[in-house]
């Protein structure tokens, strides 16, 4: 029995190794090793064939050394075939457990707290071993007690906080269970150790490219110790790092390193490292700020926060000089700028030209810079009023990078920005342009001395709220309606038309009929065809990744698209299996040797077509054995066609259709159950130029599934609100293909910035664009077997340019 309950005498067997959860990396060979960790989360068992099951669960490290103060790390587990409904009827929340004979594989989706691997196990050699609670019981009385002491000391977790951009939601107690964290004072710092500390920001530069691949911050905090202690952060994304806007926000960071550097002590990130910031003004709301999807954060944080603000504030650690605006600008001056993104445009290489404002008039005049309208991003002129309050910040070299990643409307904190007079060095400037010596230029020199960089401030923050009343106030005095777009735009949002009542959409269809309102169309009958023009108030799915679905022309039915973390283990349950298999009498087969790796083993078993073999077409079409998602990926690079095939009773059968059953090149393709007779059998490719997915899903006996987009939108008009489904005529609404968006980024965020656009985020000022629909109306039954009336969209499309899909990938 794979899952094994150990009584308080019996023992894990002595051959295994015991490892910690922090250790686990792919690479190393696991055969003779063991984990232990408390379940924390299991899924639902997922029936595939029959006798064949697939299970998730989630173990957390509980045993780590009593004298750390840093939380335990969970890791995810993919259980397979009787192990998986062993496991889940055997195994319950908040058991201890012992896993062995298992692989490791990268996640992809890593969690806060949550180890970036993944244990698989399947086969014979995999185990799960239960504590039962008298064990579990033994193993908490030999804790240390010094351990307990610092149980007792640690705070209650109350709450779990969700943050969706935004907004954050408080769980119940007892909804999620969380670790507990102790919080170092900077005066305690220990070096070697590894700590969770929080700090006042009294120091830092912005984000910059270090040596390596790997972006550096660098900031230096304080706290009641009055101690100051450096902090170098090194991440790979940019969006990773702490969202510090001046001196005085307070910082709370775990699981970093103390080490002595120039005979110093200092901070760097470790293994799992997350940091969350808040503004450090005494009364502003407590809301974090990060790029995390889940954080820890309860009454004991909140506590903490305000302790801090209030000494920093009677510390005077916030700045007492009033914020520089183009108002009181002098010339030479060095000075944080927090301003408006209205337009940019790149002068040459090394320099880009960003055009801001702050709805203050500088008293010096401004240098002007002629560029090319073709080259600027946003409105290449505006009204001589507006002109006047216009600045010109000439960015230089290592800025340029992160200048090329902002948009119009974004809100920015230009750091140790320089007032220049004159224009003899400005580049870019045409010949013919007269110098103007006298005229006010703003320059970011290169490098980060001084904290100088760049930010983009959220929409909650305080300076950007008085920011938009500033130049509200402008607008209103002005009744400049062409800048209001602009200036309400939030810095998620895409590049819109100009405000208008004109609709940016069309209709094709060959009804003459005339425009109906919402409340008109839901007192006709069913089974009719309406014109409207409407705005779309919400939609959904929110997570539009959410909306591609696969259906079935045969029988109707349509599902979700499996996420990765079930084809990865799929594949890897299949790639364990190393037992004889014979190949069929009409294929050829050979092997072929990956470099090895993390990937897994390095011979895989290929089965080709004689037919294609004799064209010289061998690329075209592979059957594939024991290659796991990894390998399949990179194979897809030099074989069109590959079919994924397991062995079963030592003949080559395809996987179960919960898994790709084609793969080509970045596509995916899936099969009907119950629409499918899948067998392995030989292609009919005589006089086939080029093998098509349909081919090959004709031989195996596959009924291909259909990728199709669904979403459901609330429509309004002056006469009220509308639901309607966008699914039939969806890639016409879109022009784009379903199939693109399964495997093209571009065509992706094509969908995510047109719903942005046509549905601005709640509370943004962006004017909803007027659409021109043409609505069906028929009666369905719903889940109850009740008759209503559905609405869906038709014979509509966009009138906007469509991205070109990622090409795919041939040999």
């Amino acid at each position: 029995m794979p899952v094994c309950v150990l009584s308080q005498s019996s023992q894990i067997p002595a051959h295994l190794t015991r490892t910690s959860i922090s250790a686990i990396r792919t690479g190393p060979d696991w055969t003779h090793a063991c984990v232990k960790g408390r379940v924390v989360h299991k899924d639902a068992l997922v029936p595939l064939d029959d006798d064949d099951f697939i299970l998730k669960a989630v173990i957390q490290d509980v045993d780590s050394s009593p004298n750390t103060t840093c939380p335990e790390i969970s890791i995810k587990m993919l259980l397979m075939g009787s192990l998986a409904k062993d496991f889940s009827t055997t195994v319950h929340l908040g058991d201890m457990v012992v896993a062995s004979g298992f692989s490791v594989s990268k996640s992809s989706t890593v969690k806060e707290k949550q180890h970036p691997c993944t244990l698989l196990l399947s086969g014979q050699g995999a185990c799960v071993y239960v504590c039962s609670s008298e064990v579990n019981s033994v193993v908490t009385r030999k804790r240390s007690p010094k351990a307990v002491e610092v149980r007792h000391l640690q705070p209650e977790v109350t709450s779990v906080v969700t943050r969706k951009k935004a907004s954050w939601t408080t769980q119940a107690p007892g909804e999620a269970k969380e670790a507990k964290y102790v919080y170092s004072r900077l005066d305690d710092l220990e070096v070697g150790t590894r700590v969770n500390v929080y700090g006042v920001v009294v120091f830092f530069k912005q984000p910059f490219k270090s040596s390596g691949t790997d972006y550096c911050s660098s900031l230096k905090i304080t706290d009641q110790s009055n101690q100051r202690i450096g902090c170098n952060i090194f991440l790979s994304k940019l969006e990773e790092h702490p969202k510090i806007f001046q001196v005085g926000d307070i910082i709370r960071m775990h699981r970093v390193k103390v080490c002595r550097f120039n005979d110093s002590v200092s901070l760097i990130n470790t293994f799992g490292f997350s940091a969350v910031t808040f503004d450090g003004s005494k009364g502003e709301p407590v809301e974090p700020r990060t790029s995390c999807q889940t954080i820890h954060f309860d009454e004991e944080d909140q506590r903490m926060v305000e302790q801090l603000r209030a000494w920093s504030f009677n510390q005077a650690l916030l700045p007492t000089a009033p914020s520089v605006t183009l108002s009181t600008v002098q010339p030479s001056a060095y000075f944080d700028l927090s301003c408006q993104l209205l337009a940019k445009a790149p002068l040459d290489s090394s320099c880009t030209l960003l055009r801001v404002w702050d709805g203050t008039k500088c008293p010096h005049p401004l240098l002007k810079v002629l560029v090319d309208p073709e080259m600027t991003e946003g409105p290449s002129s505006f009204s001589p009023e507006q002109e006047n309050l216009i600045a010109n910040v000439l960015v230089y070299d290592n800025h340029v990078e992160v200048a090329e990643q902002l948009k119009p409307g974004d809100f920015l904190r230009i750091y140790n920005v320089r007032a220049v007079l004159g224009s003899s060095k400005v580049p870019g400037l045409a010949g013919t342009q007269t110098l103007e010596q006298d005229h006010l230029a703003f320059h970011l020199h290169r490098g980060t001395a001084y904290g100088r960089g760049i930010r983009v401030l959220p929409q909650t923050s305080p300076t950007v709220q008085e920011l938009k009343s500033v130049i509200e106030a402008f607008m209103q005095n002005e009744d400049d309606h062409a800048m209001m777009e602009v200036w309400g735009t939030p810095p998620e949002s895409v590049d819109t038309d100009p405000v208008s009542t004109d609709s940016i959409t069309e209709t094709n269809c060959r009804h003459s009929i005339d425009p109906l309102t919402l409340s008109e169309v839901k007192r006709s009958n069913p089974g009719q065809v309406h014109h409207v023009k409407v705005q779309v108030k919400s939609y959904q799915p929110q997570k539009l990744h959410q909306s591609l679905k696969l259906f079935c022309d045969k029988c109707s039915t349509m599902q979700d698209v499996p996420d990765e973390d079930h084809v990865l283990g799929l594949l890897s349950a299949a790639s364990q299996d190393r037992g004889p298999c014979s190949a069929p009498v009409w294929a050829l087969s050979g092997q072929v040797q990956l470099p090895v790796g993390p990937a897994g083993p390095s011979d895989l078993s290929l089965y080709f077509s004689p037919q294609l073999m004799f064209d010289g077409k061998n690329k075209q079409l592979v059957f594939l054995k024991g290659a796991n998602l990894a390998q399949v990926k990179t194979l897809s690079a030099s074989y069109l066609n590959i079919v994924p095939v397991r062995s079963s009773g030592g003949q080559l059968a395809l996987l179960d259709l919960s898994a790709p059953v084609l793969f080509r090149g970045r596509r995916r393709y899936y099969g009907c159950k119950k629409c499918s007779n899948p067998a392995v059998r030989e292609p009919s490719v005589e006089g086939v130029d080029v093998v098509s997915e349909k081919l090959v899903a004709e031989a195996l006996g596959v009924e291909l599934l259909r990728y199709v987009l669904l979403l459901r939108l609330e429509l309004q008009d002056s006469s009220g609100s509308l639901d309607v489904l966008l699914w039939r005529d969806a890639e016409l609404f879109f022009n784009v293909s379903a199939a693109d968006a399964a495997s093209s980024q571009k065509v992706q965020d094509h969908i995510c910035q047109t719903m942005g656009s046509l549905c601005p985020p709640e509370g943004s000022t962006v004017w909803r664009p007027w659409l021109d629909m043409c609505l069906v109306s028929y009666e369905a039954q719903n889940d109850e077997g009740i008759n209503q009336t559905v609405y869906q969209i038709c014979h509509t499309k966009l009138s906007k340019a469509t991205p070109e899909p990622d090409p795919v990938t041939s040999p």
